[in-house]
């Protein structure tokens, strides 16, 4: 709950107070002016809500951001090792082929 919200209640409750007083003794600019609090602490109560709504929004896809870039990274990471594995595995594949070759050619 933001200041807003807070203050917009009690703008509310202060509203309400001088309503009913200015309808006790027939004030009614009094009343009128209650009424008008009234709605503007119940405007800048729902402003104070989406507030923090939006905070909380902001929030989550904030975390929503950092999920998403470690396992991105943690992807990347599988990648890169599997290349790296891949070329091990191609450089001994041909290294033995090379060796095979060698020997074959001393056995002729």
């Amino acid at each position: 709950m933001n200041k807003e919200t807070v203050e917009g209640k009690f703008d509310q409750i202060a509203g309400a107070i001088k309503q009913k007083t200015g309808e006790a003794f027939g004030d009614q600019s009094l009343a009128n002016s209650g009424v008008a609090d009234q709605v503007k602490g119940a405007a800048k109560e729902t402003w104070g809500h989406a507030k923090d709504v939006a905070a909380d929004r902001r929030d989550d896809a904030e975390v929503r951001a950092e999920s998403s870039r470690l396992r991105a990274e943690d992807k990347a990471d599988n990648l890169r090792d599997r290349i790296v594995d891949g070329a091990k595995n191609l450089k001994d594949k041909t290294n033995e082929e090379l060796e095979d070759l060698r020997n074959r050619g001393r056995d002729v």
